[in-house]
């Protein structure tokens, strides 16, 4: 059978192998406890159902500045918006929460930011914020962030974790694990970053 540039279900089949949507892979936990701040990645990154990458690194930290990321979505658009969140960063002497809300602002105004498809889960030592390109700046009352297709798995396992006695980091890698156990876009290749 021979296809056609129009032919329906050959345009369907390359526009949806085409999408953000079917690159599966992350999931991070953000964490504050006891004056420790943690984020936490899983390594997997998937095309469908098919297992990309093992290893990728997609926690971050800025050290001048005592901030560490996560984030889920695409990995060039991630890293472009933490490029910009540094850069905000820098320009507000390392004020996390006025660099987040600008750079939620850039990210929803700017005609080429506006096309990156990514979340962000960032923190200090005293703010855990979500960030996200419809310009959303969250701070979970509790510090606890979940993002990422296995995220609400971990997100759920950090906030039983948090009231034992064991430390941030403890509760993240067990978080992420817990969701490598149930979320088959997710293994249990685990990068920390804390501050």
């Amino acid at each position: 059978m021979r296809f056609t540039i129009e032919d329906p279900e050959l345009i369907s089949t390359y526009n949806n192998m085409n999408t953000a949507e079917k690159w599966h892979g992350t999931t991070i936990v953000l964490l504050r406890k006891k004056g420790e701040t943690v984020v936490a990645g899983d390594g997997q990154v998937s095309l469908g159902n098919t297992v990309l990458k093992s290893k990728a690194k997609k926690v971050r930290k800025i050290e001048s500045r005592g901030v560490i990321a996560g984030f889920a979505g695409s990995t060039a658009d991630a890293l472009t918006l933490f490029e910009r969140l540094e850069a905000k960063l820098e320009k507000h002497a390392g004020n996390l929460q006025r660099a987040a809300v600008e750079l939620a602002k850039d990210w929803r105004s700017d005609k080429f930011l506006r096309r990156l498809e990514a979340l962000m889960a960032v923190a200090d030592k005293k703010h855990s914020f979500i960030i996200s390109g419809t310009g959303d700046v969250l701070e979970p009352e509790d510090g606890i962030i979940g993002i990422g297709s296995g995220g609400n798995y971990a997100l759920a396992a950090a906030k039983v974790l948090a009231e034992t006695d064991m430390s941030a980091e403890e509760i993240a890698r067990k978080s992420i694990k817990v969701a490598s156990d149930i979320c088959v876009f997710t293994n249990n290749n685990i990068t920390v970053e804390k501050v």
